[in-house]
């Protein structure tokens, strides 16, 4: 559907960050009301597009980290 934009380092970063922002988010109770509302929507973009490789603001501003195959 769409094509891969992100490189490893890059969809690693993002895993892992948009899990801690959701737990912090969600499960900690460390972050409450509309910062914990952000967390959680931002921690949720992040794992998506961590996981699928695409980004779509990184597709808008030409953006990609992925690295291209020689041959």
């Amino acid at each position: 559907m769409f094509a891969v934009n992100e490189g490893p380092f890059d969809r690693g970063v993002r895993v892992v960050l948009g899990a801690a922002l959701l737990w912090l988010g969600t499960v900690s109770g460390i972050l409450e009301g509309g910062l914990g509302t952000a967390a959680v929507v931002v921690g949720a973009v992040l794992l998506i597009t961590g996981i699928t490789g695409f980004c779509g603001l990184y597709k808008v501003l030409g953006i990609n980290t992925c690295a291209t195959k020689a041959g």
